[in-house]
């Protein structure tokens, strides 16, 4: 490209020109560099900036997002624009070391490389940037990105001349320091600062009393570092404080209530720390908490009644912790609520009604001791609902059917309770976008609705153990084109499996197909069903031989075709991935098979084999299952056993010993 004079009033046309063609970048993802050219006022290109004083000089360049994987060096026509207040380059993929001469850029006020590519030893340059007011030098480690690191310079050279600096985010940049080092090198040097943004960079603790001098920090992001110490009491001192973040940290002993009670607090995410304890203070009024998380943490005592005073509370995680108590029905006053997780605790009692919430999208209460029937009118009006996980409790009563009519709904997982009657129709207009529906495990009676059948996208189908009834042709599941997961056993259905109405080439293609208890009497044609990894046709009535074509499912890891009436194998089963084989209780004859190499676990006993130990048979395979076919004659099986491997099996585990 020509680079051409200055046009109009753009003074700094000539090395941004220079910059552009120096840069390797993607024409397709560029929105701003693709567009500047020699015939138009730099100072109108998009991504920059110029000095409204009339200058003509370029005070702000922005190439995030825009494709670039390489090209910047010391040579580059960047380090010319020395005006330059504001820099932008994050979101790229630079994949080089950072330019030495960044330190030419004296103006700079902020300068943002987050998750840019750049790799290596931060440059001493960077602390010569004395007017700096935001740094970010943040990689995202879940992006795949080669991580910065500081070492010489370390933090302390840094920051020693960064007095302006107010945002400090160094996320994913390797600091390796301890905790007084790093503590004492931000307190001495960043006066003013307000946002400090450490996750992922390998710190040590404890946090340091140094720290407490930074009085108008109102953001510490610190998570996934190895702190190893118990949360400070300063903590709570700082009176601007909106968000504290410190998830991941390996923190411990009792986390200090006062914390809860800051007034500008707006997130605490303290979860993944399972050696932290702690419980809820009474919350006052006025408080400003919208995101309370505590998951995988050591908490115990109540939800306190309180909680309903913080009338700006959005989300709340409490997953894994040991609350007891009931849900409080303050909950029911939480209008602003969006995310509630209160899984995998010891709640007890009735759940409150969250049809004020009407922001609520995800709710799940699983795994507790929740009692009582759930109230159709508690979920009414919820339009923007898409996850209710109420399973491994002990509800009863009916299904609430106006979870049923909301059009968001995506998943619905309510196993493992003590639900009855019959499962509710689904309207016409309801539940587009329906992904997974789980009612195992209850008390469910009378035939599956037809409109089931009709959920266009549902992946997941789970109604296993229950008291359902009538006769399921597998081909109704035709429709569902999205299903990989369909488990009907044990209950009193009769699946149909072949019949004039069935087309094996348009099932879904199944993950995990169950039909256990489900009075097959054929053995259903799935030779087409490349994905399927789990197969359960037990406790049936299946006869004829364990067709050939299992050998040809090259993804199949678990396969039971116990309690059957199958005579024999058409060819050896020959599968690679599989790792776990129930044959047990059939009419099964002549030797004992021999197992696919990648087997943990086989069971063949009960069957009408010959006492023969085939030779693939290694000792991790469980003993119990070998021995009961030799019909309790221990000393054929040690001496069968001894001639194969030359060693005695043991034979406590063929006596519970």
């Amino acid at each position: 490209m020509n680079i051409g004079l200055v046009s109009g009033r753009c003074r700094d046309q000539r090395p941004l020109l220079e910059l552009r063609n120096s840069l390797t970048f993607d024409q397709l993802a560029s929105t701003k560099l693709v567009k500047w050219n020699s015939t138009s006022d730099c100072c109108e290109w998009p991504g920059i900036t110029c000095d409204e004083g009339g200058s003509g000089r370029v005070i702000s360049l922005d190439l995030s997002f825009e494709g670039i994987n390489g090209g910047l060096d010391d040579s580059s026509g960047l380090f010319s624009l020395q005006f330059l207040q504001n820099l932008n380059l994050s979101s790229n993929s630079f994949n080089t070391t950072l330019p030495a001469r960044f330190a030419n850029l004296t103006d700079l006020i902020s300068l943002k490389l987050s998750n840019a590519g750049f790799i290596g030893q931060i440059p001493n340059g960077i602390s010569k940037l004395t007017k700096l007011v935001s740094l970010d030098l943040s990689t995202n480690f879940f992006l795949g990105s080669p991580a910065l690191k500081l070492e010489k310079p370390n933090l302390a050279t840094l920051v020693q001349n960064l007095a302006h600096l107010e945002e400090l985010i160094l996320d994913g940049v390797n600091i390796s320091a301890q905790g007084n080092d790093w503590c004492k090198a931000l307190s001495s040097s960043l006066p003013n600062l307000k946002v400090l943004s450490m996750s992922s960079c390998f710190l040590s603790g404890p946090l340091d009393a140094s720290l407490a001098e930074l009085r108008s920090l109102s953001i510490i992001r610190l998570s996934s570092n190895n702190l190893s110490a118990p949360v400070p009491e300063f903590l709570a001192n700082y009176p601007k404080l909106t968000a504290l973040e410190l998830s991941s940290c390996h923190l411990n002993r009792i986390f200090p209530q006062t914390v809860f009670q800051i007034p500008t607090l707006e997130i605490l995410d303290l979860s993944y720390n399972e050696l932290l304890q702690g419980s809820f203070p009474e919350f006052h009024q006025n408080l400003s908490l919208q995101t309370l998380l505590l998951s995988t943490t050591n908490f115990s005592g109540t939800l306190p009644q309180s909680i309903g005073n913080l009338e700006k509370l959005s989300r709340i995680e409490l997953l894994f912790n040991n609350f007891t108590g009931t849900i409080p029905s303050s909950v029911a006053n939480l209008t602003q609520l969006f995310y509630l997780d209160l899984s995998s605790n010891k709640f007890e009692g009735r759940i409150p009604s969250f049809r004020k919430s009407k922001k609520l999208n995800y709710v799940d209460l699983s795994r507790n001791q929740l009692t009582g029937e759930i109230p159709s009118g508690h979920w009414e009006g919820l339009l923007s609902l898409t996850h209710v996980g109420l399973g491994y409790n002990a509800f009863i009563g009916s299904i609430p059917s106006s979870l049923f009519a909301i059009p968001s709904m995506q998943r619905i997982q309510l196993s493992n309770n003590r639900f009855g009657g019959q499962i509710p129709e689904f309207p016409n207009v309801s539940s587009p976008l329906l992904d997974t529906l789980d009612f195992s495990s209850n008390k469910l009676e009378g035939p599956i609705p037809s409109s089931v059948f009709d959920l266009a996208n549902l992946n997941v189908l789970e109604l296993s153990s229950n008291k359902l009834n009538g006769t399921v042709e597998l081909h109704l599941v035709q429709k569902l084109l999205n299903l990989t997961t369909l488990d009907l056993s044990y209950n009193n259905l009769t699946v149909v499996a072949s019949g004039s109405n069935s087309n094996v080439s348009s099932l879904p293609q199944f993950g995990k197909l169950r039909l256990a208890s489900c009075n097959l009497r054929v053995f259903p044609d799935l030779r087409n069903q490349s994905k399927l990894f789990h197969l359960d046709l037990s406790d049936n009535q299946i006869t004829g031989p364990v067709p050939g074509w299992i050998s040809e499912l090259s993804l199949l890891q678990y396969l039971n075709l116990s309690r059957n009436l199958l005579v024999d194998l058409e060819r050896s089963l020959s599968l690679t991935s599989l790792s776990i084989l129930d044959l047990h209780r059939n009419q099964l004859q002549g030797s004992i098979p021999a197992p696919p190499s990648s087997i943990t676990y086989v069971d063949y006993s009960s069957n009408n084999f010959s006492s023969y130990i085939p030779p693939n048979i290694g000792t991790g395979t469980d003993i119990v299952s070998l021995f009961a076919n030799y019909k309790s004659d221990i000393t054929m099986f040690v001496k069968d056993f001894l001639g194969k491997y030359g060693m005695i099996p043991n034979i406590g585990q063929c006596f519970g010993r």
